[in-house]
């Protein structure tokens, strides 16, 4: 450490080593190093598709009953609709080659109105995405333990809620880093188990056959065509927690690896692939080995225990494989830390949400979305007592929900589209009419059957979500449309022509005006500085800190971008120094935390200007409510008093609004 370098202080230090060091926002390779290759893609997003096949085709082979001969025609259903809504996805990719996530597409093509219903049902979904991959690997793990160790499922789940939200705040990449044995070891077991399960089955494979057809011409006698189409379309659409994954690889485009769009069609392909071979493999699995499922054992243990029975090392590789299943549905669980918070920070760039939401930490990682994620998708799994079934049902829900509205949006468009040709036209029609259908069908029958056994919590979750939605965004509106106000009055100050620019004097008394952007809220401060201290302060010096939030941070360049625009934002303020006669001059730097940034170059300004005093403008409301400190950032008032502890000086200049 250099002479003179103040050594970090204890919380400080404890928080790098539990969550690491700042990121280098001057490192030019820094997205890159970033953002995940299709392999990691598919470890990071594609495995909590891959891990719904632990107990969507469960569900589904439940909802049978007696009638499981129907499991052959609901296996080939789930591939055909893991194939088709992943299909879909893809093309959703290349239409929104930035991030084709549910809020994006609905908000794009059906209005900011259906964007916030389809972004709230995905903020319920994805941490419902949490509570219920953790709740189902507790499930798996403790389904080869003994009965007297269930006391300790959901303490176990609720600690690896919690590793999961620290690993998350670490970043992306390292968490998903981590995980990858884990998916590596899942795959090679679930691909033992399905190919094994039925190669050992072969020779009764007509046998089966024939069961299956006696079954249906039985079927057909006692529900009759229409009940046994019902039962079938019942045991489908429960089975719908299968396909909850899919949307994560569209909404997770920004973090992917350049070229995005074909980086995130091939993690699309690789999920798709793998689930519908997992999904169909352990349905059929599930009726060639004639599982019964049992109070307290997933469908999966029963058949292991099954297949295994008798072999050499067979209970080792049940261990294992149950071990794996267990581990990566905690992978799944990645699904709602990485999407989640990101879909969070769009809605609060949209001013759905409040805005710290949007603010990256100095891992840029969206931290305040990570946290309350963690923290709501472990409220969600003490309510529910842990219980897969309970959490199932209010997952579901939303999940078909927003893949309603995607595909809607994206089927009203292609109709619309005169452009291309009208083959390609067609095909995406059909494309998408198709996955609208089966997603509605899904959807309606979930809410039906379910509603009564917790689908109603997710009913009125994600409309009290909405409806605070629009209260936030009325709220920013009108604190918007008053400084918009502000800045019509003053934005078009008369110029004079002054000659050039002249800096400031070091050694006169020099105001330094904290701006963040050119608006009403800048201009007041520095009309203030002279009105409130008339003919003392010789010159103004301008800061301004470019913050990288979620919004700026899309890709390779967003750090150059967002300096040149402060650079131009700043340039319009000496512009208007210059205009009034006034010595001026400008300093910025860029980071993810404005208050430390801020700090820095204040310190570093006032060395080179040691009679500066500082200058900050702060919207005051004429009536402060609880709300306004969740809604509007103190950064000022936090800077005033790590300034003040350094022995500056800081002075907030009030802008008052009426805006209640």
């Amino acid at each position: 450490m250099d002479e003179g370098e103040q050594r970090p202080s204890m919380p400080r230090q404890v928080k790098r080593l539990v969550f690491g060091k700042p990121r280098d926002l001057r490192d030019q390779r820094l997205f890159h190093r970033l953002s995940l290759i299709p392999f990691l893609a598919w470890v990071g997003l594609g495995a909590d598709g891959l891990s719904s096949s632990s107990y969507g085709p469960q569900e589904a082979f439940r909802a049978l009953g007696e009638h499981t001969f129907l499991a052959v025609g609901i296996a080939a259903m789930m591939a055909f609709t893991v194939i088709l809504i992943a299909a879909a996805y893809s093309r959703i990719i290349e239409q929104f080659p930035h991030g084709g996530g549910g809020y994006v597409v609905a908000t794009k093509l059906l209005g900011s109105r259906a964007g916030v219903v389809s972004g709230s049902a995905l903020l319920v979904d994805y941490v419902l995405t949490i509570a219920t991959s953790i709740a189902a690997a507790g499930d798996a793990i403790f389904s080869f333990l003994p009965a007297h160790y269930l006391w300790a499922k959901l303490p176990f789940e609720a600690l690896a809620i919690i590793g999961l939200t620290t690993l998350n705040i670490r970043g992306v990449k390292e968490s998903v880093v981590v995980l990858v044995p884990i998916f590596l070891v899942f795959l090679a077991t679930h691909v033992l188990v399905i190919v094994g399960g039925i190669l050992f089955h072969a020779a009764d494979l007509p046998a089966t056959a024939r069961q299956v057809q006696a079954g249906f011409h039985q079927g057909m006698t006692s529900l009759g065509a229409i009940g046994l189409l019902l039962l079938f379309g019942r045991a489908y659409s429960l089975g719908g927690g299968t396909y909850t994954g899919i949307e994560a690889v569209s909404n997770g485009l920004p973090i992917m690896r350049e070229p995005r769009v074909q980086t995130g069609k091939r993690t699309m392909f690789y999920m798709a692939a793998s689930l519908a071979f997992t999904a169909a493999g352990l349905l059929l699995c599930y009726l060639l080995w004639h599982v019964q499922l049992e109070p307290g054992k997933t469908a999966n243990a029963s058949l292991l225990e099954r297949m295994t029975a008798g072999l050499p090392f067979g209970a080792t590789f049940l261990v294992v494989t149950l071990a794996s299943e267990g581990a990566l549905l905690v992978v799944a669980a990645q699904a709602g830390f990485l999407d989640g918070p990101r879909v969070l920070a769009n809605m609060a760039v949209d001013s759905w949400v409040p805005h710290r939401f949007s603010a990256l930490s100095d891992r840029l990682t969206t931290q305040n979305g990570i946290v309350l994620m963690g923290a709501t998708s472990l409220l969600a799994l003490i309510y529910t007592g842990g219980q897969v079934g309970h959490l199932i049902v209010m997952y579901s829900i939303n999940v078909f929900l927003t893949f309603s509205l995607s595909m809607f949006g994206m089927l009203r468009h292609w109709m619309a589209e005169r452009a291309a040709p009208a083959a390609l036209r067609l095909r995406r029609t059909a494309l998408f009419a198709a996955g609208l259908v089966l997603c509605v069908l899904i959807l309606i029958v979930t809410v039906l059957e379910k509603f009564r056994e917790g689908g109603w919590i997710t009913v009125v979750v994600t409309t009290a979500l909405v409806t605070l939605c629009f209260l936030v965004r009325r709220h920013y509106r009108r604190a918007a449309a008053t400084m918009e106000r502000l800045y019509a009055e003053l934005g078009n100050l008369p110029a004079s022509e002054h000659g050039p620019l002249v800096a400031p004097d070091p050694k006169q008394p020099v105001g330094v005006v904290l701006v963040a952007s050119y608006s009403g809220l800048g201009i007041h401060t520095m009309l203030n500085i002279f009105r409130s201290f008339p003919g003392f302060y010789k010159g103004l010096v301008f800061v301004s800190v470019g913050v990288v939030d979620s919004g700026e941070f899309k890709g390779e360049g967003a750090v150059e971008e967002l300096q040149t625009r402060t650079g131009q934002m700043l340039q319009r303020y000496l512009e208007l120094a210059r205009g009034m006669g006034l010595p001026a001059a400008c300093r910025m730097a860029v980071g993810t935390d404005a208050v430390d940034t801020a700090e820095a170059l204040c310190l570093a300004v006032a060395k080179e200007y040691p009679k500066s005093t500082f200058f900050s403008g702060k919207m005051i409301f004429q009536k402060e409510r609880w709300y306004h400190a969740l809604l509007h950032n103190n950064t000022a008032l936090a800077l005033q008093q790590r300034l003040q502890w350094a022995g500056k000086t800081m002075v907030t200049l009030p802008v008052r609004l009426r805006e209640g």
